[in-house]
């Protein structure tokens, strides 16, 4: 077995520093920026496929709506 990479592992803490406290935010402000509204491109719900195709099928498609609904929604 060959070792890439180590992953750096943190215990939490009660007051975290203020490096890791800046890390959440610019990470929180990312996502913000990439699904206005807090949305996910998957609507809620239990979903079953019968094969890996499908599902990455379906899972494409709504990434292309999502994407098609916030380009639309900045345009405005």
């Amino acid at each position: 077995m060959r070792t890439v990479g180590r992953k750096i592992v943190r215990e939490p803490a009660l007051r975290p520093s203020a490096e890791l406290l800046r890390t959440a935010a610019t990470i929180n402000d990312t996502l913000k920026a990439i699904l206005p509204g807090g949305r996910t491109c998957v609507p809620k719900g239990v979903y079953r496929y019968r094969t890996l195709e499908e599902a990455n099928h379906q899972q494409a498609e709504w990434l292309a709506q999502s994407m098609a609904e916030i380009h639309l929604a900045r345009r405005a």
